[in-house]
């Protein structure tokens, strides 16, 4: 519950724009404001019609979320808000001020979800974004979607 509560804080409070990757064939999911944007593989869904999130099969499987924070500036944590957010050293994938990107939870078994967040600029702001999904979901595919993360672009296909 800890992890959770912790997650939910870091990204009310210390919210991240880099180029962003959008693999072939990929569906956009935008926030509801349509200010960030992630990709999801062509095989996931839409979790509703207002945006913002998508599952692989259900949301025990996998959803990522992808929202926006206007006016939140951007800035790498500093090593007393990793100690404060409890990140490992191992577990944190890049912190400079391009993105944050960390696995804020590790499974212990088949059915026990991992979890990764990401964090980056935005236009007037900053995006975030969190994957929960279950072992059989790749971490390649885990990091892509995490990498894929950033301010809508024009020209963006639609949700």
């Amino acid at each position: 519950m800890r992890e959770y509560i912790v997650s939910a804080l870091f990204l009310l409070f210390v919210l991240p724009a880099s180029a962003q990757t959008v693999p072939a064939g990929w569906k956009v999911v935008k926030d509801s404001k349509a200010a960030c944007q992630i990709a999801v593989p062509p095989e996931w869904a839409p979790l509703s019609e207002s945006g913002g999130a998508a599952v692989f099969h259900d949301p025990a499987t996998a959803i990522a979320v992808v929202t926006s924070q206007p006016g939140q500036t951007f800035k790498p944590l500093t090593e007393a808000q990793l100690k404060t957010f409890d990140i490992p050293k191992e577990k944190m994938f890049e912190n400079s001020a391009k993105r944050i990107f960390y696995q804020d939870r590790v499974s212990t078994g088949s059915e026990d979800p991992n979890a990764f967040s990401a964090m980056v600029p935005g236009k007037g702001g900053s995006c975030s974004f969190h994957l929960v999904f279950v072992p059989s979901i790749t971490e390649e595919i885990a990091r892509k979607i995490a990498l894929s993360l950033g301010p809508v672009t024009e020209g963006a296909p639609p949700s």
